[in-house]
C-alpha cells in the first residue's frame, strides 16, 4: 500500500503533464498549418504559372511566351485586385455574402463605356485606349467612391448600413441608365460595346500592365500594414472602438482601397463580378485561421491558381480560350445562390 499511495501523485503528475503536452500539440499544430497551407498554394500557383507559360507551345517559342506573359500579367492583376478588394470588403462590413460589386462601382464602369459609345460610336472605344483612358476611368470610379463614403459618413447617423442601402440603390439607378442607352444604339455599337463589357485576360493591352502593377503594389502596401486592425474590424465596431481603433478613419481607409482596387481591375480586364466572391470563399476554407495577415496573400495566391489553372485548362484541354470568365462567373453565382440560401439573409 505504501508504493501505491506514493507512486498516485507521480501517475498524476504525470497524466497533467501528458494531458498538457496533448492540448499544445493541436494549438501548435494550429499556429504551423496556415503558415504550410500559404506555402503550398503558393507553390501551387507558381507550378501553374510555369506550366501555363512553358507547355504546349507551337510555333515561335518568343512568340508564344511574350503573348502568354500580358495574359498571366492580367490574371495576376485580376487575382490581386479582386481577391483582396473582396476579402477587405466582407471584413469591414461583417458579411460574408456581399461583394464590392454591391456598391455600384462596376455599374459606374459600365455607364461611363456606354455614353462613350452614345456619344462618340463604337470606335471610339478602341481608339481611346491606353493608360490615359484607364487613368480617367480609375478616377472617376475612385471619385464616386470617396464621395459617396464622404458624404454618409459625415452625418451624425452615418452607419455601414446606410451605405450599402445607399450603393445598392446608385447602382441600380445606373443600370437602368445604361440599359436604356444602350437600346439607342445600333446593332454593330451595341456588339461592340457588350464585348467590353464582360471580363477580357486575353486581349489586355501589355503597356497598361506596369501602372495596374504600381497602383496595385501601392495600395496592398497600405493594406497588408493594416493587417491587425482588419482583425479588430471583423469583431464589430464596439469591440474596435473599445479596442481603441479610430473605426471611422479605419473603416472609410479600408473602403477607399477597396474601390481603388476594385477599379483598376475593372478598368483594365473588365467587370467581374463573382471571381472575387468566389476567391474569397476559397480563401476562408483553406487557410485555417482568421487573421488577414494569412487571409490576405492566401486569396491572392489562390487567385491566381484559380485564374491560371483555369485558363490552361480551358485552353489545352477544352479549347475554348475566351471562355474562362463565363465559368468563373457562373461558378461564382451559383456558390453565391447556395451560401444565401443556406443563410437566409444578407
Amino acid at each position: 500500500m505504501a508504493e501505491d499511495t506514493t507512486t498516485r501523485p507521480a501517475a498524476r503528475t504525470a497524466g497533467r503533464r501528458s494531458a498538457a503536452r496533448s492540448a499544445a500539440g493541436p494549438a501548435a499544430a494550429a499556429r504551423v498549418r496556415p503558415g504550410l497551407r500559404l506555402a503550398l498554394v503558393g507553390a501551387l500557383a507558381l507550378a501553374a504559372l510555369a506550366c501555363y507559360l512553358l507547355l504546349f507551345v507551337r510555333g515561335s517559342f518568343e512568340f508564344a511566351v511574350e503573348r502568354r506573359l500580358s495574359t498571366a500579367g492580367a490574371m495576376v492583376v485580376a487575382a490581386f485586385t479582386q481577391g483582396l478588394a473582396t476579402l477587405v470588403f466582407q471584413t469591414v462590413t461583417q458579411n460574408r455574402v456581399l461583394t464590392p460589386s454591391i456598391m455600384g462601382f462596376d455599374s459606374v464602369y459600365v455607364l461611363a463605356q456606354t455614353a462613350l459609345v452614345v456619344v462618340f460610336g463604337g470606335g471610339a472605344l478602341a481608339a481611346t485606349d491606353g493608360p490615359a483612358k484607364v487613368a480617367v476611368q480609375t478616377l472617376l470610379m475612385v471619385a464616386f467612391a470617396t464621395l459617396l463614403f464622404r458624404w454618409l459618413f459625415s452625418g451624425r447617423r452615418a452607419n455601414l448600413h446606410v451605405l450599402l442601402l445607399v450603393g445598392v440603390a446608385l447602382g441600380a439607378a445606373f443600370d437602368s441608365l445604361s440599359t436604356f442607352l444602350q437600346r439607342v444604339l445600333s446593332p454593330a455599337d451595341h456588339d461592340v460595346l457588350s464585348a467590353r463589357l464582360f471580363g477580357r485576360l486575353s486581349t489586355v493591352d501589355a503597356g497598361l500592365l506596369p501602372y495596374a502593377a504600381a497602383v496595385c503594389a501601392a495600395t496592398g502596401f497600405v493594406v497588408l500594414r493594416r493587417h491587425a486592425r482588419l482583425d479588430v474590424l471583423e469583431l464589430g465596431r464596439d469591440v474596435a472602438v473599445n479596442l481603441g481603433v479610430d473605426h471611422r478613419r479605419e473603416l472609410t481607409l479600408a473602403l477607399v482601397c477597396v474601390s481603388v482596387l476594385v477599379a483598376v481591375s475593372t478598368a483594365v480586364v473588365g467587370p467581374m463580378t463573382f471571381f472575387g466572391f468566389l476567391v474569397a470563399v476559397l480563401t476562408r476554407q483553406v487557410a485555417g485561421t482568421h487573421r488577414h495577415a494569412v487571409l490576405l496573400p492566401m486569396s491572392f495566391l489562390l487567385g491566381v491558381l484559380v485564374l491560371v489553372g483555369g485558363q490552361f485548362v480551358m485552353e489545352h484541354v477544352f479549347y475554348a480560350t475566351g471562355m474562362l470568365t463565363v465559368v468563373l462567373e457562373f461558378l461564382g453565382g451559383t456558390v453565391f445562390l447556395v451560401l444565401l440560401l443556406r443563410k437566409g439573409t444578407l
